[in-house]
């Protein structure tokens, strides 16, 4: 038996152990693609084990994410930190190897995957940056970054809608360094492919740009590393379609059966006799020499990267200078941005973001984002920075089209890259395209900056279907997300500083129509999540607490609630940060004596968690009418006197 058919046999005897070991996983795609991805990892992945975050590094999304234990046992055997141990500890809890690819949890690993598709749009953003990076700082004789983005996808990622709309958008961008790896096997949960979907892959994303591979053997190595060789010599993006069998070898071999399951002790056993595997979680010196030999040459690759640079210094030395300060975000100066958009105070909350962010991009390089489709709406775009197409890969502002479901993977994989800084956007009602996404950035801490317009009743005519009721609420019940509604330009720029020095992404809740000029907003107060906006007493009976647009309407009900009470009135422009503040701070703005009214055109209750007991929200149960912005929220019951009604009708007890 050669070297390559003994390594690949100890690799698949190897993943189907670490699952039957656990008793649970996916056997099916770890022995039915070993081919497939151990010919890219013996003979084309460019790594350095010992410093994973080297920046020319090749990019490496197991969108398949339930192929982890493949995965794990091909960093281990190459030289990662994972041992063979790690992998006896498959899906135990706190463990290195956790069921599916987690970012940050174990080494080499780029990017958290599970939910499928998802990770075929975070390779399209990781090939976006790269491409931007390449524009930005190669030159004749200097390629400083010049590496691949793999992506290594099964039949249920390409069915899902967030990668088909990010392999559209990657056709358009013509991203020649991105290379699908499809493990075409024909199988899925539910049986045979064919029962909900008969489509021509080729064909489709021949359509959309891509050029096209077809292996007809993906269960032969030679076949595969000839076919990886090719993709990357093409001007387009490439989808390699491997044929495969799903849990080749053993006796539920190219059926659904093998799909999830784990094989039994005497289906083990079987298995490993026909690859000619008597050990137990062990890798032979010859195999582990043959593996190494790649490690070795990723690290050679990344020292004369080194060398490389170190002549570039030299020959090239603004261009040395701006690419090493590229990512450098400690030089950020937030009072720079207030005081520069001070003048804007008065509009509407996506007139101040855009100027804002074109502040911000004038401090950060690593600004790039775009909108789904609606910037001349949303306003969140950058002035004077051109537009990033396949023609001007230095532009920041992107053309997403309207594909909010990849929109928002493809920011996740474009923070990913290099602590890049990015920002998406749309209207707020259409967030729900994007939960997928949020909730995936909230997990692995990625700044990624979401602006939502059009946050309340006032969209007026566009009616209920662009009424956003439920959408605040759903942003905030996402864990690790943190939402800001900010009522001026001070507390947008807190949010900004908020999501950049916390590492946390951040989804803005911006109003459409204009804002009117409130006194006393206090900065600090904003990075604290809430703070007094206006105080009568320390010791008040009622507390108007609102955020947004709603801090206005909270401020003039005051002003009459005040000639029978005493009154102090919160801004809030994010509860999940006013959450993490001390318990001192928090008794300070809310006393439990009080009795508080969170204001707020949403239906959201997360208030009802950080109020005083004997408080209420003053919210939204329905949707409303088509009409003028201004009637639609004075027939719910957005005005001064409705308002001033309710809370005293509250305080008799009515």
């Amino acid at each position: 038996m050669n070297i390559v058919q003994k390594s690949i046999n100890y690799v698949k005897a190897i993943s189907a152990e670490t699952i039957s070991n656990a008793k649970s996983g996916h056997t099916g795609v770890a022995i039915g693609a070993s081919s497939i991805l151990f010919a890219f990892f013996r003979d084309h992945y460019n790594f350095d084990s010992s410093d994973t975050d080297f920046l020319n590094r090749d990019r490496f999304v197991l969108s398949a994410g339930h192929a982890s234990a493949l995965y794990y046992t091909l960093l281990s055997m190459f030289g990662f930190d994972l041992s063979l141990q790690d992998l006896k500890e498959f899906r135990s809890y706190g463990s290195k190897t956790p069921g599916h690819p987690e970012y940050r949890v174990t080494d080499g690993v780029e990017v958290s995957t599970g939910p499928l598709g998802q990770g075929v749009a975070n390779a399209v953003g990781m090939a976006i940056a790269e491409s931007i990076m390449e524009e930005r700082f190669n030159t004749v004789g200097f390629n400083i970054i010049n590496h691949y983005t793999y992506c290594f996808a099964g039949d249920g990622c390409l069915m899902e809608g967030v990668a088909q709309e990010a392999c559209s958008l990657a056709g358009a961008l013509r991203l020649k360094k991105l290379i699908l790896l499809y493990d075409s096997n024909n199988v899925t949960i539910d049986g045979p492919l064919h029962i909900a979907s008969r489509e021509n892959v080729a064909k489709k994303f021949r359509a959309m740009g891509w050029n096209v591979i077809k292996v007809k053997n993906g269960n032969s190595y030679f076949s595969c590393t000839r076919a990886i060789a090719r993709a990357k010599k093409s001007s387009k993006p490439t989808i390699i379609i491997f044929k495969t069998t799903i849990g080749i070898g053993t006796d539920k071999e190219g059926t659904s059966a093998v799909h999830g399951a784990y094989l039994n002790d005497a289906e083990l056993k079987a298995f490993k006799e026909r690859l000619k595997v008597k050990e137990s979680f062990y890798v032979p010196s010859d195999v582990r020499e043959f593996c190494m030999a790649t490690t070795r040459r990723g690290k050679l690759n990344h020292e004369k990267w080194n060398q490389t640079l170190a002549m570039y210094s030299s020959t090239h030395p603004e261009l040395y200078k701006s690419f090493m300060a590229f990512f450098d975000k400690k030089k950020i100066n937030f009072e720079r941005i207030v005081r520069n958009i001070a003048k804007y105070d008065g509009q509407s909350m996506r007139k101040v973001n855009h100027y804002a962010l074109s502040e911000l991009a004038y401090q950060c390089p690593q600004l790039v984002g775009g909108t789904a489709d609606v910037a001349p709406s949303s306003l969140a775009y950058i002035d004077n920075a051109g537009n990033y197409s396949y023609g001007y890969k230095r532009g920041k502002n992107i053309h997403y089209g309207v594909r909010e479901h990849a929109m928002g993977a493809i920011s996740n994989g474009i923070s990913l890259y290099e602590d890049f800084i990015t920002f998406d956007s749309t209207f707020l009602a259409f967030s729900n395209y994007m939960i997928p996404s949020i909730r995936m950035r909230a997990m692995m801490k990625l700044p990624v900056l979401s602006f939502f317009t059009h946050d309340s009743l006032k969209v007026g005519q566009d009616g209920p279907s662009h009424q956003p009721i439920e959408q605040v609420g759903q942003l905030r019940s996402i864990v690790g997300n943190v939402v800001y509604r900010p009522c001026d330009y001070k507390e947008l720029v807190a949010g900004y500083e908020y999501s950049i020095k916390n590492a946390s992404p951040v989804s803005f809740i911006l109003s459409r129509q204009d804002l009117p000029h409130i006194e006393n907003t206090f900065y600090d107060g904003a990075l604290m999540g809430g703070y007094i906006l206006e105080e009568n007493s320390q010791k008040p009976e009622i507390v108007l607490v609102a955020s947004g647009s709603e801090v206005s309407l909270a401020l003039d009900a005051a002003k009459e609630l005040s000639k029978k009470h005493s009154v102090n009135v919160v801004s809030m422009p994010s509860l999940e940060v006013f959450e993490k503040q001390p318990q001192a701070y928090r008794s300070k703005i809310l006393p439990k004596e009080s009795t508080c009214i969170y204001i707020e055109m949403s239906n959201d209750t997360k208030a009802l968690k950080l109020l005083p007991k004997n408080s209420f929200l003053y919210g939204i149960e329905k949707y409303e009418h088509s009409g003028n912005g201004e009637v639609v929220a004075e027939k719910a019951g957005f005005t001064v006197k409705a308002l001033v009604k309710s809370v005293e009708n509250k305080l008799s007890g009515k």
